[in-house]
């Protein structure tokens, strides 16, 4: 049996200035209707990113088998390289010859406030790459575009794979009707808790009634752990403490990837969700989504400490 995991989503590049400075000194409120503002930002990194890419990596520090499933331009050929000397498997990355890879551009200020553009770019054709026939343990449809959510949802409901559905970043994609489209599809839900409430309030319905439906809910809590749907129980995973709090960006993908490799190991729900809370604890600790190097050693040690589990042998 394989142990493969399709993860669909977003592969992407964030590039993150820095304006040494305050936003507020020079966007004025009386003048917001004729904006015209330039920012000095001496500091700037490029980050390999994207929902999918960053999952991805996670599941690798793991020595999990990850295939991460998107659309991007020529201009990602680092980042497929990079992909490959991680070695994962990069085939069902699709490069669209007349597109940009999605990139997304921030600018922090001195008061941590950001101010963000986001370009799809070869995302938007995602749901032309045809996943129909891939082999795989679990899935992930992470947020993309809402085309090639869907699309990935359809064609791993149609061959029989089971699949977490990440609402995150899509958030305001997914209407009503949209949501309980997808979820009959899916086996698991993953939302952190204002995902949550944004889901049982457009759907009329609670975490605990969805996940009647479905093998599980898992709700993340940030410092506070997560919380397990599943089996009609509520369960709550205890959190990892994190050695230090630096960037959340990327600690849901990480989160992701700790509850996948856990199924492909056929763990228990609550232990793959402590995994998953672990792995979330070592990302935060690091800046940007994908800095952090802990070895299977590390997150064995941090498992072992909080839960008495063990990764090694796994």
């Amino acid at each position: 049996m394989t142990d493969k995991v399709l993860i669909c989503g977003s592969v992407a590049f964030d590039t993150i200035t820095v304006f040494e400075g305050h936003f507020k000194d020079h966007i004025l409120a009386d003048s917001i209707q004729s904006l015209s503002v330039s920012f000095f930002v001496p500091t700037m990194r490029k980050e390999y990113g994207g929902c999918a890419g960053n999952i991805a990596y996670n599941l690798s520090l793991l020595d999990g088998r990850p295939v991460p499933v998107g659309t991007v331009g020529p201009d990602a050929s680092d980042y497929i390289a990079y992909m490959q000397q991680l070695g994962m498997d990069t085939s069902m990355i699709r490069v669209l010859p007349d597109m940009y890879t999605p990139q997304c551009f921030i600018t922090t200020d001195l008061d941590n406030n950001q101010i963000a553009s986001f370009h799809p770019g070869a995302m938007m054709r995602s749901a032309e790459n045809d996943l129909s026939g891939q082999n795989a343990a679990w899935a992930i449809v992470a947020p993309d575009s809402k085309d090639g959510m869907f699309a990935h949802a359809r064609r791993l409901h149609a061959q029989g794979t089971p699949f977490i559905f990440d609402l995150g970043q899509a958030m305001p994609l997914f209407s009503g009707e949209d949501l309980e489209a997808m979820l009959p599809m899916a086996r698991i839900l993953t939302a952190n808790d204002y995902e949550a409430s944004v889901i049982e309030q457009r759907t009329g319905r609670s975490m605990a009634d969805i996940a009647r439906t479905m093998q599980a809910v898992v709700v993340t809590r940030g410092a506070e752990g997560a919380t397990l749907y599943a089996d009609g129980t509520e369960t709550h995973i205890e959190p990892v403490k994190a050695s230090e709090i630096i960037d959340p960006t990327g600690c849901g993908d990480a989160h992701r990837a700790g509850l996948l490799y856990g199924l492909t190991k056929n763990w228990s729900l609550i232990d793959a969700c402590r995994l998953a809370n672990a792995m979330g604890s070592f990302k935060i600790a690091s800046r940007g989504p994908q800095n952090h190097r802990p070895s299977r050693a590390d997150i064995s040690a941090v498992l072992k400490q909080y839960y008495g589990l063990t990764l090694l042998d796994q």
